[in-house]
């Protein structure tokens, strides 16, 4: 029986303080579950839109509220056997929680679900009130014990010690959005006195003749004694059954033939529905049913100084170049994240993506996310939420961390598509940079034995690294061989990304402006153009209250145009078009040198996919899902079989055969100037198999400004990319005209 609490709720609220007045007197209003209190303020009429200009200012205060919400629910006088409890996938964040007034619980963790147990609170054949409290976050921050070691991003310290996402104190990427409320679903259910409370699966071996499928169990059974008690898994049409004299064990299931999962561009993401019964005295007691792929994940990850080091993927046996993006915050107000995953993954399906780097500034994602992941073959590297700071290290702190681990680990390991854990974003590159004594990144002891333990405990058989980057003693954060590439941001081809030592490249980024019709849309007319005010500068992203950053992301994004073309026009149409050529050429290039340099370069994740607000940043789609010019020129060089053209060296630029997948192909190919249609190459091809194959080269004085159209041709289906050659300025008008021939190809 399971009872849902979504929907309408009363909501009170009321600055805090040590006299507040009765609870009563609170201005209520209607609130939505899940939601966020903003979302709600801004429905009431309260206050206005916080994505559009600078009204996001305005909710500053709120940050110091408590917050009250009260809703009723009925129960059917007569319960099936076992507890109630009142469950809530996600609270914001620390909460007292009410049934019947009685006090059930209390929450402290927005990252992970919390349940309570009402069966002595609730009335059976009643309706029963529940009411919870939401306190001010930062008042209860302000309380807690900050060591001097400790800072966060931006001097946010106060996010250290909350478990919320660290973007919402405010980042280069998202607003400052503390926020409140119930971002996940509310209900009521009961829990069965006999039920499994684990099933894991993990595949020991395979190859495409035969697989053996490992699975651990956990159960509880409501007995006296632990007798006649069977689990029985059912996998490909084959049961095996485990006789159990205990709560726990395990057993392994060889499947002939297998199906294997493969990421995208390698094979099929083929998926087999899994199911472990609970059987006692011969009857089912609790069904427990998954989807699981069987597939090997490993990576040959060598940490050495220089071109020493390894960073390889592979899966299957089969070694994997790994393309794809951040994932990042999908809205700054977590509760509407779930109504955008599936147009946000048809993207990364779309573009070609093989991978996806969760990000560990935001939030753990649900169920649905990793669920098409698993479907698309997009692999999951996936950071705890810990990002670019220096965290508490005492004990009570490790151990809600431990435990925030541990029930991540267990609610997500069965899907296929992880490939990893990763203990933070940057905390060790965080480290390096304070001029701390001694190399202190080795003695972060929570990423060197809370997570860890918790990997090994409930997840061992997959990979785990302590951070990303992850830096090792003695090891400078550009020798390792996973590295995000950001620099100064300048020419996108000048030396810092040319000549990157990267083996694997997690990170890397260049500016893109959105379309002026999405631009409309968060900044008032008044302050549309020129960008220089504080309309664009607080959604570059600036908190303007707190102080600009260091550097200015909009005056960053326009010196790259300059860089490129010489100047900076002065009509916002042209300016936003600009942009975003200067961008698309960037991303494409960033991942054709991680494609020409296979296998000395293992793999390229890219930021980033899609803005989590209406904002000016990295992203190729915008908040409103508006594709940038960059997105087109990913989906085709992240084509699984793409024609290249390599940097000028020796008279000439190499054109290269890239084979990402696991099948041999026939290749037509033809490459001519795009403005006199001047043949420069045209031939057939033999193109094998997870390999690169040099076509030859296109003589070509330095500097000369060209653009060279590619077509190939495989079973009948016509493919498309480009090059342009020279170096800046580039001339604007003629930039334009060619991108109107870039985008006629594929017309």
């Amino acid at each position: 029986m399971k009872i849902s609490l979504n929907g309408e709720w009363r909501l009170r609220y009321h600055l805090e303080g040590r006299n507040m007045p009765p609870v009563e007197t609170w201005p209520a209003i209607r609130a939505v579950v899940p939601g966020n209190v903003e979302l709600d303020l801004w429905r009431a009429g309260v206050e206005k839109d916080p994505f559009y200009g600078e009204n996001i200012y305005d909710y500053r205060k709120y940050e110091f509220y408590r917050w009250q919400f009260e809703r009723e629910f009925d129960l059917p006088a007569v319960l099936p056997e076992g507890r109630l409890k009142l469950c809530f996938g996600g609270i914001n964040t620390y909460a007292d929680i009410y049934v019947n007034s009685v006090k059930v619980g209390r929450a402290d963790n927005m990252l992970i679900s919390h349940e309570f147990d009402i069966t002595d609170a609730a009335v059976p054949g009643k309706t029963n009130s529940v009411k919870v409290v939401i306190f001010s976050a930062m008042n209860v921050a302000r309380g807690l014990d900050y060591p001097v070691s400790c800072e966060g991003n931006d001097d946010g310290d106060e996010f250290v010690r909350q478990r919320k996402p660290p973007h919402s104190f405010g980042w280069d990427i998202m607003p400052r959005f503390p926020s409140a409320g119930m971002w996940r679903d509310v209900y009521v259910e009961v829990e069965k006195p006999s039920r499994i409370t684990q099933a894991y699966y993990t595949t020991l071996s395979c190859d495409e003749n035969r697989a053996e499928v490992l699975f651990k169990f956990r159960y509880v059974a409501d007995s006296p004694m632990l007798e006649n008690i069977k689990i029985r898994v059912t996998l490909d049409g084959r049961t095996v059954e485990k006789t159990s004299m205990f709560g726990s064990g395990s057993g392994r299931i060889v499947v002939e033939n297998p199906r294997l999962w493969w990421p995208a561009g390698y094979g099929e993401a083929n998926l087999y529905d899994v199911k472990m019964e609970l059987v006692i005295d011969g009857r089912v007691a609790d069904t427990r049913c998954e989807r699981i792929g069987i597939r090997k994940m490993e990576i040959d990850h060598k940490m050495l100084p220089g071109d020493a080091g390894e960073f390889l993927i592979k899966v299957n046996g089969c070694p994997i170049l790994a393309k794809g993006s951040n994932w990042v915050p999908l809205d700054a107000m977590h509760s509407r994240d779930a109504g955008r995953y599936e147009q946000a993954l048809a993207l990364f399906k779309e573009a070609g993506c093989n991978i996806a780097r969760c990000w560990g500034g935001n939030v753990y994602e649900d169920h649905r996310f990793y669920e098409l992941c698993d479907e698309y073959g997009i692999m999951v590297w996936q950071d705890f939420t810990m990002a670019c700071a220096v965290y508490p290290q005492d004990r009570e702190f490790l151990e809600t961390i431990e435990n925030e681990a541990a029930q991540v680990i267990r609610k997500l390991r069965n899907h296929p598509s992880i490939l990893l854990w990763a203990g933070d974003n940057e905390v060790d590159e965080g480290y390096s940079f304070k001029g701390f004594a001694g190399t202190f990144n080795n003695y972060n002891a929570i990423t060197r034995e809370a997570i860890p333990r918790a990997v090994r405990q409930n997840d061992p058989y997959r990979m785990y690294i302590p951070s990303s980057p992850y830096i090792d003693f003695g090891v400078e954060r550009y020798e390792v061989p996973e590295q995000h590439n950001w620099g100064a941001r300048a020419y996108f081809k000048d030396d810092f990304y040319r000549n990157t030592r990267a083996h694997f490249i997690s990170e890397c980024g260049y500016h893109g402006c959105p379309a002026p019709e999405s631009l409309k849309k968060y900044i008032p007319a008044d302050k549309l153009w020129p960008m220089d005010n504080s309309a664009w500068n607080t959604h570059d992203t600036d908190y303007l209250p707190k102080g600009e950053r260091g550097y200015n992301r909009n005056r960053l994004m326009a010196d790259q145009v300059a860089i490129m073309f010489g100047s900076v026009p002065d009509d916002l149409e042209t300016f936003s078009k600009l942009s975003q050529i200067v961008q698309a050429e960037a991303k494409k290039f960033f991942i054709e040198r991680t494609r020409i340099k296979k296998w000395r370069r293992t793999g390229i994740i890219w930021w980033n996919m899609l803005d989590g607000w209406p904002q000016i940043s990295d992203a190729v789609v915008d908040y409103y899902f508006v594709k940038k010019r960059a997105f087109d020129y990913i989906r085709r060089v992240q084509q699984k079989v793409c024609i290249m053209v390599d940097e000028l060296a020796d008279w000439e630029y190499a054109v290269v055969l890239g084979n990402d997948s696991r099948e041999s192909f026939d290749v037509k190919y033809h490459l001519y100037d795009g403005d006199t249609g001047e043949t420069y190459m045209q031939s057939a091809v033999r193109s094998p198999a997870n390999e690169n194959v040099k076509l030859g080269g296109i003589r070509m004085f330095i500097g000369e400004k060209r653009l060279i159209m590619i077509e190939w041709e495989i079973d009948g289906m016509k493919h498309f990319n480009h090059y342009i050659t020279g170096y800046p300025a580039f001339d604007a008008n003629k930039m334009l005209d060619w991108t109107k021939k870039i985008d006629s190809m594929e017309n």
